[in-house]
């Protein structure tokens, strides 16, 4: 809310359409989003009329799957209430985890007020593509969408030998295996090492864990001292590669953007 006080240009709605020196109207319900993963599939699947405010997260390059060409050339908010109410939308996207206080006051305004999970399968993320484009009257492009998500998971069902691979996610925590991220590891033949080490969800893998039982494939996600340690370069049986983080945790277009990331990792390991 204060940066938006200190530049009330940048929060402000995008300007109206204008093609042929005449204002077009939306072509479905305004719609404000709360949220970056949702905001990644509205900028997907809506006319750019109907957008008036993304998520002020997806102005940050290291928080945003959207390409920040694509996400500054629509206005944003800082999440509060009285932003969104200011913007008089017809539709307000938000996660699960709204604030009760923030929703409240959004309904009590009249606002409608639709909540979304985050996904754990790409079935998952394909019928919450679907709902959205029900939502914002899209449902062509949602469909579009859809198709792509599939070739994604789909890309991955050859027969390929499994291979050992340890995701160490920021924060030096693995996924736990009922995670879409999972779920697209499995379907390029990348198997669990944290599951075979009994790990589960967010637990902790030190650098020393690491390297007393190396997995075949090392894919770092995160940043942290142990995670660029040099003596990860000296594990002779192991590859490591990088995965961008933003690629980890939503649904929609992050589907397709990590199963090309995981497809060209697939591609250089050995036969």
């Amino acid at each position: 809310m204060a940066g938006c006080a200190l530049t009330l240009a940048a929060c402000a709605p995008t300007a109206p359409d204008m093609r042929g020196g005449e204002e077009l109207l939306p072509s479905g319900p305004t719609i404000v989003s709360l949220n970056p993963c949702l905001d990644a599939i509205i900028v997907e699947i809506a006319d750019p009329s109907q957008v008036l405010a993304l998520s002020h997260y997806s102005r940050d390059p290291a928080a945003s799957s959207i390409p920040q060409g694509v996400a500054r050339s629509f206005g944003f908010t800082g999440g509060t209430a009285e932003e969104v109410i200011a913007l008089s939308p017809d539709l307000v996207l938000a996660s699960i985890f709204i604030v009760p206080a923030t929703r409240d006051a959004l309904e009590r305004a009249g606002l409608r007020v639709e909540t979304f999970g985050s996904p754990t399968s790409t079935v998952e993320s394909v019928e919450q593509v679907r709902a959205l484009a029900q939502a914002v009257r899209r449902e062509p492009e949602g469909e579009a969408l859809v198709q792509r998500i599939e070739a994604a998971r789909a890309g991955g069902e050859a027969k390929t030998r499994p291979v050992s691979t340890l995701l160490w996610q920021p924060g030096e925590i693995v996924a736990g295996e009922a995670t879409l991220v999972a779920e697209m590891l499995q379907s390029r033949g990348f198997q669990s090492h944290a599951a075979a080490m009994g790990l589960g969800q967010a637990d902790h893998v030190a650098l020393e864990t690491v390297l007393a039982d190396p997995p075949e494939l090392l894919l770092v996600a995160g940043d942290s001292a142990g995670q660029g340690h040099p003596l990860l370069a000296r594990l002779e049986q192991t590859r490591v590669e990088p995965v961008d983080p933003r690629l980890l945790f939503c649904g929609g277009p992050s589907v397709i953007a990590l199963g090309q990331r995981l497809d060209e990792i697939r591609a250089g390991l050995r036969p």
